[in-house]
């Protein structure tokens, strides 16, 4: 069995790709960074954390964790949850470049072997005006996403370039890592 633990709905749309039958848990866990904590630790930490917090639930099965954080200028950013931050997050990382770390761990929980992988993205978005930012705000609404901009929909507009491991990491589930993993637990999609 396949467990996505995760509510996302992007997750979960991205894991339909690889069209393996999988099931959604809510891993319910405190994603407060630890003082000190880098960005990709922290993201590493989360998607360990998440896994871990559906294993009893789910004693015989593959279970997916994965978390994203954002990094500009060395301050964690992450889901702006208003348009208030997401208002202050554009302006900040206008005309700049944010890395973004999205973690995956494969917990295979009949055994307790644990994969932990990371996907590094780097986003720059163009010199932005408050007009763009607030146009772009209220169409797409994107508080629930870390950098308060989804590549996948009309956030494509605010980038000027996009570099990284996999497009899918910055949506939130990197599946090139995520294949991998799972090929060594021998579960293939084909």
């Amino acid at each position: 069995m396949l467990v996505l633990a995760s509510t996302s709905p992007y997750r979960s749309e991205l894991l339909k790709r690889l069209q393996l039958p999988f099931v959604t848990a809510s891993p319910d866990i405190d994603e407060t960074p630890r003082q000190g904590e880098s960005a990709r630790a922290t993201s590493e930490r989360l998607s360990q954390e998440k896994a871990q917090a559906v294993a009893a639930n789910y004693p015989d099965a593959l279970i997916i964790g994965s978390d994203q954080v954002a990094l500009l200028e060395g301050r964690q950013i992450g889901k702006p949850l208003t348009h208030e931050n997401a208002t202050r997050q554009l302006r900040s990382m206008s005309g700049k470049t944010t890395t973004f770390y999205t973690a995956l761990t494969l917990l295979n929980s009949r055994t307790g072997q644990m994969q932990t992988a990371v996907a590094e993205n780097f986003v720059t978005l163009r010199d932005l005006s408050d007009e763009e930012i607030e146009g772009y705000l209220l169409k797409e609404q994107p508080y629930q996403c870390a950098g308060s901009a989804k590549s996948e929909g009309l956030g494509i507009a605010l980038m000027s370039s996009m570099r990284g491991d996999d497009p899918n990491a910055l949506i939130g589930l990197p599946l090139i890592l995520l294949l991998d993993m799972l090929r060594r637990e021998n579960i293939k999609p084909f």
